[in-house]
């Protein structure tokens, strides 16, 4: 039998269209990579480009974990420490 991995889902509304904000933005900002690729742009403007997509997605994603963690830590629940254990993993594999 398998067992059940430690998750959790954020709930704080706000940081959740914060974060989906900053996705919809590095998405966009993808876009424009591919076309300045499709342009024939320089590659230090598209490395630029390409950083600023990287940072955003970065940042999303240690929001999310950063939030997750606080939820986990104020709810107190009985698995929380197995959630705070498989946050951290997630965020040491950002790091």
């Amino acid at each position: 039998m398998a067992t059940k991995k430690a998750s959790h889902v954020l709930s704080d509304q706000e940081q959740i269209a914060a974060i989906a904000k900053r996705i919809k933005r590095a998405q966009g900002q993808l876009g424009a990579v591919a076309r300045m690729l499709e342009e024939g742009r320089s590659c230090d403007e598209i490395v630029i480009q390409m950083s600023a997509v990287s940072k955003a997605v970065n940042t999303a994603a240690f929001t999310l974990i950063s939030s997750s963690l606080k939820e986990c830590i104020m709810d107190d629940k009985s698995n929380s420490e197995a959630v705070t254990a498989q946050l951290q993993k997630i965020f040491l594999s950002l790091a």
